[in-house]
């Protein structure tokens, strides 16, 4: 139980998001997680007993076709292996539909694996460009006699985790709970406790289980274990399916996990795939770095979560737009200003760089030389605004005026960003 104490306070850690001009950074700031592929998901409820169909991965046609006939099933699922959802109505780069296809002939399994592997897929939520498909998921097909959802998720609301739950399962649970609230029931866990008996038949009764409601409790609380024991901040499956012989089964799962509890999940964090992730928010991530791109033009430095989201508002406020969010953090060094740089200069939408520190931990003077170092290692060729404050600042700005750099030096967060906005008009 004390792993979920310390997992709800990492999850505070950012809560006061600026939602009215920020809303797409919400869901980084307020929970970090690892995302991992469906197939992934799979692996970890297999080793925690919870029933999934026969499935086999592939990374080529000749495997996918291999895994077919190896599976002997009536009827075969081919799933693309991308971390987003809507792949069934998706579209590949080279015309093919669909990332989900059914077939009851292992030849067909491999023609179309022809047409998805080493193809992008677009999505509603995959990039404009698509994703590529590097794996496909071969999988038993099941008949189900009803689509249900099930889901585990931490909840500030409830101080904990949730069972979430919906007869309405095998469609976008968001519209169910904006077209159906009343289909959406909610059993919140006593994280001393943990799940109880009358916890998982609350919610199996609402499922409409009669007959075969122990089975599933049995897989509910599989999942609750799968749920504690990896640090997940969020257990989905959709669907949650019943089928004729009277077995619960988890068809399709989405699992994410809390990025501060890496350190002891070291099994579970090798899953990740950096070729689905923005290769700028990678490269941070190996220099200590948290950064979100989003669809401005004026590239942020900041230390400090707090700042860098009053940074981002200020810019707002004087008629401009940020470009991302980028906390170098409190103990920011020389060489983690040059590499933030680099990653700033590589998004070619920045046009201006407004750089917004407070020198507490980290003297003015090391981030001001460490500010020199960068603008003369990247060539910098768009406007810089620089505020100090804090530890040395005297110095630091000492630095920046004699570096010989054309660096606009401003007084205090208001003047910072009415020069930044300002020196895009200029360039105009």
């Amino acid at each position: 139980m004390a792993l979920l104490f310390r997992r709800l306070a990492s999850l505070s850690r950012f809560a006061a998001v600026h939602k009215r001009h920020f809303p797409e950074l919400a869901p980084f700031i307020q929970q970090r997680f690892l995302n991992i592929h469906e197939y992934q998901s799979k692996e970890l409820m297999d080793k925690y007993g919870v029933n999934t169909q026969k499935w086999k991965l592939a990374s080529t046609p000749e495997e996918a076709h291999q895994a077919a006939l190896a599976l002997k099933c009536k009827e075969f699922v081919v799933k693309s292996q991308i971390h987003a959802g809507g792949r069934g109505k998706g579209v590949f780069d080279n015309g093919f539909k669909g990332g989900v296809h059914l077939t009851t002939d292992p030849n067909e399994v491999k023609r179309l694996a022809t047409m998805m592997i080493g193809h992008k897929l677009v999505t509603k939520q995959t990039p404009p460009g698509g994703v590529p498909v590097r794996k496909l998921m071969i999988a038993e097909s099941l008949t189900f006699d009803r689509e249900l959802y099930f889901a585990i998720v931490m909840d500030r609301n409830f101080n904990g985790p949730v069972l979430v739950a919906s007869p309405m399962g095998g469609m976008d649970i968001e519209a169910v709970a904006k077209e159906h609230p009343d289909q959406i029931f909610k059993r919140p866990i006593d994280i001393l406790k943990g799940i109880q008996p009358e916890d998982t038949k609350y919610i199996a009764e609402k499922l409409g289980f009669k007959n075969n409601i122990v089975k599933a409790q049995k897989q509910m609380e599989r999942l609750y274990d799968l749920f504690v024991k990896t640090d997940a901040t969020q257990v989905e499956i959709n669907p949650f399916a019943e089928i004729s012989n009277g077995e619960v089964y988890c068809i399709d799962a989405k699992i994410n996990f809390d990025d501060n509890a890496a350190y002891r999940q070291e099994a579970i964090y090798k899953y990740r795939d950096p070729t689905e992730e923005d290769p700028r928010e990678v490269e941070a991530s190996r220099h200590n770095l948290n950064y979100i791109g989003m669809e401005g033009n004026i590239g942020c430095m900041v230390n400090g979560a707090g700042l860098a989201m009053a940074t981002m508002d200020i810019i707002k406020l004087y008629g401009g737009a940020p470009a991302n969010f980028l906390d170098v953090g409190g103990g920011a060094t020389e060489g983690q200003v040059v590499e933030s740089f680099k990653i700033l200069t590589s998004d070619s939408q920045v046009k201006a760089i407004l750089v917004n520190i407070f020198g507490g931990i980290v003297k003015c003077e090391m981030i001001a030389q460490g500010i020199i170092n960068a603008a003369k290692t990247v060539q910098l060729k768009i406007p810089l605004v620089v505020r100090l404050a804090g530890t040395n600042v005297d110095l630091g700005q000492k630095l920046l005026r004699e570096s010989g750099l054309p660096i606009i030096n401003a007084s205090d967060l208001d003047d910072a960003a009415q020069k930044a906005v300002a020196s895009l008009n200029n360039r105009k």
